[in-house]
């Protein structure tokens, strides 16, 4: 079984959807149950995948074989969008890429699957444990971060290890160039604080025809420039990830989760096998 990573960069906001809900957010995004974090289900994913398969007429007869069909299943399979760097609000520039020492264990575990070579970060992970209210990265001359209302002591720089193994996932050249100084590297627990109440909340209203609310409600979404991938496996031996690739040479990218009417949910994307 042959793997490859799925590259995503939020263009623009994303609302993977959780259903509504009775909290102050009526339509959440949808979040791994035990973590927290922002996901895109694999399902949606699939979805998404299929549909811009089926869109080009050369590809449509092989739409069936990699998705599946009523009676028989796909042979190509896909997990879910998973959080590697959550965009946080910073005092002192646009935004940080945020993450976490958990975030780089699961990040080397994947491409372990995928059979990607992780260089030297395995073994630097042991000695990146920032304490909470610490933080690894942004710039060398700064002694505190603020991201959002809170204050972060700098500690250090984030292992450019890790950089060069997140760089072939991004499409971007300028967005490569801004990682080095924009990613934040912070405790477990912090990042996991950002991750459920850092993500923007927004209102929207349907009005009559005299202008007054008719239905107002809050949707929560996921950030422009928030970094996700996925890992897709070909039960072959890599024949089909050629029509994949195929999908994006010409326009690589990919409309995820709803609002799509609105403008949301598109992602710049990078295969990497």
């Amino acid at each position: 079984m042959k793997g490859m990573i799925m590259g995503m960069l939020a263009e623009t906001p994303l609302h993977p959807g959780a259903g509504r809900t009775e909290g102050f957010v009526d339509l959440p995004v949808a979040r791994e149950a035990v973590t927290n974090y922002p996901v895109i289900a694999g399902t949606s994913l699939k979805g998404s995948l299929r549909e811009r398969v089926e869109s080009q007429a050369e590809l449509k007869q092989e739409a069936k074989r990699l998705f599946g069909a009523p009676d028989s299943a796909g042979e190509l399979l896909i997990s879910d969008g998973r959080l590697l760097l959550l965009p946080v609000r910073s005092l002192t520039t646009q935004f940080k890429w945020a993450t976490c020492p958990h975030i780089l264990e699961r990040w080397l575990r994947d491409m372990r699957i995928c059979g990607r070579e992780s260089g030297e970060l395995e073994s630097r992970l042991s000695t990146i444990s920032p304490k909470r209210g610490e933080v690894l990265g942004g710039n060398s001359e700064d002694k505190t971060i603020f991201l959002e209302e809170r204050e972060f002591k700098r500690i250090g720089a984030v292992p450019e290890e890790f950089i060069r193994t997140i760089e072939p996932l991004i499409l971007h050249e300028r967005t490569k160039a801004r990682l080095k100084e924009g990613i934040v590297l912070l405790h477990d627990d912090d990042f996991q604080w950002f991750a459920r109440y850092g993500l923007p909340v927004n209102a929207r209203n349907v009005l009559d025809k005299n202008k007054k609310s008719m239905n107002l409600w809050y949707e929560e979404t996921i950030p422009p420039d928030t970094l996700l991938y996925a890992l897709l496996f070909e039960k072959g031996e890599g024949e089909l990830f050629g029509s994949v690739k195929k999908v994006f040479e010409r326009r690589p990218y990919l409309q995820v989760g709803g609002d799509e009417t609105v403008g949301m949910g598109w992602c710049a994307i990078r295969l990497v096998e």
